[in-house]
C-alpha cells in the first residue's frame, strides 16, 4: 500500500470564490507524486487547479505557472518565504493557507 501525505489546504481572501466557494479542502497525496519525488508545494498548486479550481479563471490564482503576486501563502502557520516557496516539501498533516491580499474595488 502506497503512503499517503493528508493535508488541509485553506483559501480566503476571496480565493475560496474559485474553489466552489469552499474554504477548507483536505487533499491526499501519494509520497511520490510528483514523478516519483516527494510533493511539494510548488506541485500541490498544479495539483489543486487541475483538481479543485471550479472557475475558470485560473490567473486570480496562478499567473505564469506560480502563485501570482498578491497572494500571501502559509504553511502550517509560517510565510512559505522562509519556508522555502514552491520548493517546500509536503508532509504529512501540513497546513497550507493562500490568502488574497487584493481587493476589487
Amino acid at each position: 500500500m502506497e503512503e499517503k501525505i493528508n493535508i488541509t489546504v485553506e483559501f480566503s481572501g476571496g480565493l475560496e470564490v474559485l474553489f466552489d466557494n469552499e474554504t477548507k479542502h483536505q487533499v491526499s497525496l501519494t509520497k511520490d507524486a510528483d514523478g516519483g519525488k516527494p510533493p511539494t508545494v510548488g506541485y500541490l498548486v498544479s495539483y489543486i487547479c487541475d483538481h479543485l479550481m471550479k472557475d475558470s479563471r485560473k490567473e486570480l490564482f496562478v499567473l505564469d505557472g506560480a502563485v501570482r503576486p498578491g497572494v500571501l501563502v502559509l504553511i502550517n502557520d509560517s510565510d512559505w518565504e522562509l519556508e522555502g516557496e514552491d520548493k517546500y516539501e509536503l508532509a504529512n498533516k501540513d497546513n497550507i493557507l493562500f490568502v488574497s491580499t487584493l481587493h476589487g474595488g
